[in-house]
């Protein structure tokens, strides 16, 4: 009997690489010399991506943040923080219908830590005090895109019929 066929293998992955693949930070307060009282209204948004790199079994999978803070009660910005940090993934034993959840849920999940220390110093050396981003429901984020797509799709064309 074999026992292998009867089991499915784990998924494996493995962490090759993380890097800043493009980042701005823009001081815009001290740019236009404004107060450094002022309190902050910070505004993150996140986009993710994945995909195959040339490799076997090789992913790349990216967190994009766009990071705006403006002063409270008034329109003025503060500082805007855009970066692209990306992860190389070896990943194993995950089955293709599994592949792209896995890609942009796991995934970023294990880069984001030192996304958020980047972030951190980024701020700090900036001349704020540092950011510390809240955890990012990276389920939450896959499950709306996906909605997001499915209620394009629909608009975009007549249901099958």
């Amino acid at each position: 009997m074999a026992e292998n066929e009867a089991q499915p293998q784990q998924p494996n992955m493995r962490v090759l690489g993380q890097f800043v693949r493009d980042m701005s930070f823009e001081n815009i307060m001290a740019q236009k010399g404004a107060s450094p009282e002022a309190q902050p209204d910070v505004q993150v948004q996140v986009n993710l991506d994945a995909k195959k790199r040339g490799g076997d079994n090789q992913f790349e999978s990216s967190i994009k943040l766009n990071i705006t803070s403006k002063e409270k009660g008034t329109d003025t910005t503060l500082f805007v923080c855009e970066i692209d940090y990306v992860g190389i993934f070896h990943i194993e034993n995950v089955p293709e219908d599994q592949l792209h959840p896995f890609l942009l849920i796991e995934c970023p999940r294990m880069i984001f830590p030192f996304l958020r220390r980047i972030v951190s110093d980024v701020t700090r050396d900036g001349g704020f005090p540092p950011l510390n981003l809240e955890n990012i429901d990276f389920i939450a984020l896959y499950r709306a895109e996906i909605e997001r797509r499915q209620a394009a799709e629909g608009t975009a064309s007549p249901a099958d019929a």
